[in-house]
Order: structure tokens, then C-alpha cells, then sequence
């Protein structure tokens, strides 16, 4: 009987030290993308022009569609320009 307790004890006393192991750190590797793209850079290409990545004086980046006649326009203005939002 003695040793049963013993065998227990030890059991026991094992458990107890696994369950304060320090959990495993979870490393974060940025941010989750959800596999959709850029709406307004889906738009330009579809109209048969090429994105180039520009930056402004901030460093902020921003998405200039060059258009086959020749122009250029932002992404997103030329998004909202071909998609007006419905009035009302």
C-alpha cells in the first residue's frame, strides 16, 4: 500500500508540473490576408492598364494606373469614376 501511495504521489506530482509548463509562444507572422485583391487594382488592369506602386512625400504608397490611350489616373479615382456610388 505504501508504495502505491508513493506511485501516486509521484504521479500526482508530475501532473501538477506539466500543467505549469509555460505554454508554447505563438510567433506572429503579420498579418493574415484573406487572398482577395485590391479592388481598384483588379479595375485597372481589367481596363487594359498597368499598375505601377508609387509613394508620396510621407513614404504612404499608392497605385497610378497607366492606361493604354496614354494617361495615367490613380487606382482608386479611377475606380470611383467608372463605379459612382448610386444616389440616394
Amino acid at each position: 500500500m505504501k508504495s502505491f501511495a508513493y506511485c501516486f504521489a509521484l504521479v500526482a506530482a508530475a501532473g501538477v508540473l506539466l500543467g505549469c509548463a509555460p505554454k508554447e509562444a505563438k510567433v506572429d507572422t503579420g498579418p493574415q490576408r484573406i487572398g482577395m485583391a485590391n479592388p481598384a487594382s483588379e479595375h485597372c488592369v481589367r481596363k487594359g492598364g498597368k499598375l505601377e506602386i508609387s509613394k508620396d512625400k510621407d513614404g504612404g504608397e499608392f497605385g497610378v494606373c497607366h492606361l493604354p490611350d496614354g494617361s495615367q489616373i490613380e487606382e482608386w479615382e479611377l475606380f470611383r469614376r467608372d463605379n459612382p456610388k448610386p444616389a440616394g
